[in-house]
């Protein structure tokens, strides 16, 4: 008999735990290798997933650790990693505002996810990234230093946060080197603004499009833009189940896989300055893009069943607005 999805998690969290306290207490001079993060395990990522940011910070949210997200979130992507000096590199420390007594707690955190069935991956950028990645050396730094923190904390992959701009050469560039270092397993997941996937000649869309071989899902922000074009031409305001559909339509037309397909949205009204929807009404996006119901005035000219799901910003205010969304949203994306 197999134990439900949360007795899975809660044991695989117990086990980490006590796996991390007995490197914690071996004894002096006892002959054992310094304990170091488990491999990035090649689960297959739900066809139907929900993504919550991790916050690395405290910025007024909940403050939470790994093991406190909801069993909802499929993908968990940390945010977030940091530029260095040297251009296009990244690196990445535990704020200690966010209680870990260690890395070796945290790394325990994201093998227990894992072990779970979740995905953890680190994501490079924020409203003030500045990582720069516009040369071929740029590229392989990039490449390299997010293979190693792959390598260090056991992350499943990366998340392109970058709202400062990027070059869709070299970015596709060092994502492709990056795959190809990490090999099965490799989750890539992105969240362009609304403006950055208007159209297909965008940087970011055409970076989107140029991994398209390696890419999970992208989960654009249907939030702080104001209102936008839909891809019947038409201007829809943020924060209706019209803008999600209508932007969301660009992407599915332009290319992208529907499995490749997200909702980005605020876990809560304080979570972002503008563009918050009740969770119904993600509920109803989802709906329409997938079924054709539940849609506002804006019709798809077609369904796409394959869409892959949402993702809130962030997990951290989810959890203050008593994790609201997740148990709203997510069973609903788990059961399209």
């Amino acid at each position: 008999m197999s134990l439900p999805p949360s007795l899975r998690r809660r044991a695989a969290l117990a086990v980490a735990s006590l796996a991390a306290a007995a490197a914690a207490f071996a004894l002096p001079g006892a002959a054992h290798a310094a304990p170091a993060a488990a491999a990035a395990s090649p689960h297959a990522v739900p066809a139907h997933a929900v993504t919550g940011y991790w916050q690395d910070f405290d910025n007024g949210a909940k403050v939470q650790k790994l093991a406190d997200v909801p069993d909802q979130y499929d993908i968990i992507a940390v945010a977030f990693a940091s530029a260095t000096s040297t251009p296009g590199q990244l690196s990445f420390s535990l704020d200690p505002a966010v209680g870990y007594s260690s890395d070796d707690q945290f790394k325990a955190d994201i093998a227990a996810e894992q072990a779970a069935g979740k995905s953890v991956v680190l994501s490079v950028g924020g409203q003030n990234g500045t990582v720069s990645v516009n040369d071929a050396a740029s590229a392989s730094a990039f490449a390299d230093s997010a293979y190693s923190l792959m390598q260090e904390y056991g992350f499943d992959g990366i998340d392109i946060d970058l709202e400062n701009g990027l070059d869709s050469t070299y970015m596709a560039q060092a994502l492709h080197q990056l795959a190809d270092k990490a090999g099965s397993g490799f989750v890539l997941t992105m969240a362009p603004q609304t403006i950055d996937m208007q159209s297909t000649s965008a940087e970011y869309f055409k970076t989107a499009l140029a991994v398209k071989d390696i890419l999970t899902v992208v989960n654009m922000q249907y939030y702080n833009s104001g209102s936008m074009l839909g891809c019947d031409g038409n201007v829809y305001a943020q924060g209706t189940v019209d803008f999600i559909t209508a932007l969301a339509c660009i992407q599915l037309q332009g290319g992208l896989d529907p499995s490749q397909v997200g909702i980005g949205v605020p876990a809560s009204s304080s979570a972002a300055g503008s563009g918050y929807v009740d969770p119904s009404v993600v509920d109803d996006a989802l709906d329409c893009l997938t079924k054709g119901t539940n849609c506002g005035s804006f019709k798809p000219p077609t369904t796409w069943p394959g869409l892959r799901g949402a993702m809130a910003w962030s997990t951290n205010w989810d959890a203050s607005a008593g994790n609201a969304w997740s148990n709203t949203v997510g069973a609903h994306v788990h059961a399209l």
